[in-house]
């Protein structure tokens, strides 16, 4: 927290309360339960047994954009503020978007491994045998029109690739300014080369990606995931990655986190596991997002301790 916090501003008399060792809720309990703030990873569940078992508590602040995992039901009939960090790592999840856009269609894993293993020559050949596309060449599919898919589209146009997306609502900002097309869900899945996914996690949206979506992509296509685990579900994306339903697909997260060895996605055939890219849910995490994020944790909790009210409320207090 240090490495990215500027404490100095912080009352004298205040206490911090590490969480990383407390695992169960009894545990937060029994060292925090008169707690004013929390301050949460934005996987870390805060639930209603937590909210009703500490009287103090005034704001709870998710350390990203994430807040799925925060009961803000409870919170709001306790009049306790959820706040999260809308928009504060935009860009950094924009450009992880598009590093494993292009590192899926350059095979950068499968091609080191090649080299790796004295087969450069090999690699090579078949490489441009089967056809290695350009970015430019392709045409990407936005799934939901928040910031960061903004964000994302910003930094494609200049590689020339055509831009459609999908939202609830249209966004003129990308049809005007960004050139964006409109389409129905549906139909993106069937035009797009590459699906990526800007979505947060709501009843509406858990499972979208599912077989009857997977479906209809092309035999080409690749799925991109830097929002949450939840929007996909991973048995049928394991089914149309083996059948060859889609080509591949980059997964910043997973479901559930941390991940366990168990994981469907973990345990495709060798055949396939060139066809999936992981990262460990780094996407928003560079150090200029954390520090942004964090001058924003503690200028809501600030503001909260004299009375004042936070940005970036969700829970509609």
């Amino acid at each position: 927290m240090e490495k990215f916090s500027d404490l100095s501003e912080l009352p004298k008399d205040w206490e911090l309360i590490y969480g990383e060792a407390l695992i169960t809720d009894s545990d937060v309990l029994n060292a925090a339960s008169d707690a004013d703030f929390i301050f949460a990873d934005a996987v870390r569940e805060v639930s209603k047994n937590l909210i009703d078992n500490m009287p103090h508590l005034k704001l709870i602040h998710s350390e990203g954009v994430g807040f799925n995992k925060i009961d803000i039901t409870a919170a709001r009939e306790k009049g306790i503020y959820v706040c999260n960090n809308t928009a504060a790592n935009s860009a950094a999840v924009a450009e992880h978007t598009i590093l494993l856009m292009l590192a899926l269609q350059r095979r950068l894993l499968e091609g080191d491994q090649l080299v790796r293993t004295g087969q450069q020559i090999q690699a090579k050949g078949s490489f441009i045998l089967d056809g290695i596309p350009e970015l430019g060449s392709c045409h990407v599919g936005l799934v939901g029109m928040g910031s960061i898919a903004m964000e994302t589209a910003k930094r494609l146009k200049p590689f020339g690739s055509k831009l459609s997306y999908f939202n609830r609502s249209r966004k003129s900002e990308a049809e005007n300014e960004l050139g964006m097309t409109y389409l129905p869900l549906e139909e993106l899945c069937q035009q797009c080369d590459i699906i990526s996914l800007h979505l947060p996690v709501t009843s509406e949206t858990t499972g979208l990606i599912n077989t009857n979506l997977l479906m209809l992509m092309k035999p080409t296509a690749l799925l991109i995931n830097t929002a949450r685990g939840e929007l996909v579900v991973q048995e049928d994306l394991v089914t149309a990655l083996i059948s060859g339903q889609i080509a591949g697909a980059g997964l910043d997260t997973m479901y559930p986190e941390p991940v366990t060895l168990d994981n469907p996605l973990l345990n495709l055939p060798e055949a396939c596991h060139y066809q999936l890219l992981f990262s460990p849910h780094i996407a928003g995490t560079t150090k200029q997002a954390f520090e942004k994020m964090h001058r924003t944790v503690w200028s809501n909790i600030l503001a909260v301790s004299k009375g004042n009210r936070p940005i970036n409320i969700v829970n509609n207090l």
